[in-house]
């Protein structure tokens, strides 16, 4: 490019030396700048992280006394009541235990005595029916 074609066009000749084909000017402290500005964001993100936790403590804080002064647990404490209940239970048998069988359940004798007891109160014809089996 010739002088005068830089005069007319002013600040903009980085910009068309680059547009042109020309070699880009490298900075040389460019790594450097950029290595800062990623320490300058992960600081700055630490700091958020700091910040959010701090607030969320004492939010915590004031839960907390709400749930002392309430008498109301939290989830993980009823959970855990909850499980240690069950586990408690579950210690022995995993099944109920087992009834005893009652005294004249499953007696022949007192199944006859039972069919006597209907045979009583069916009427005369369905009587004759049953008899003469």
């Amino acid at each position: 490019m010739n002088f005068v074609m830089k005069q007319a066009l002013g600040g903009a000749t980085k910009d068309m030396g680059k547009m042109l084909g020309g070699e880009e000017e490298k900075d040389p402290d460019a790594a450097k700048k950029e290595e800062e500005r990623q320490e300058a964001l992960r600081q700055q993100e630490e700091e958020r992280k700091a910040k959010y936790a701090k607030m969320e403590a004492e939010r915590e804080n004031l839960r907390q006394g709400i749930r002392d002064k309430y008498g109301i647990k939290k989830k993980e404490e009823k959970e855990a009541e909850a499980a240690a209940a069950m586990e408690q239970a579950s210690e022995g048998s995993l099944t109920r235990p087992k009834k005893a069988v009652p005294t004249g359940c499953g007696d022949e004798e007192e199944e006859e005595s039972i069919v006597d007891t209907v045979m009583k109160f069916i009427p005369t014809p369905l009587m004759d029916m049953f008899n003469k089996k």
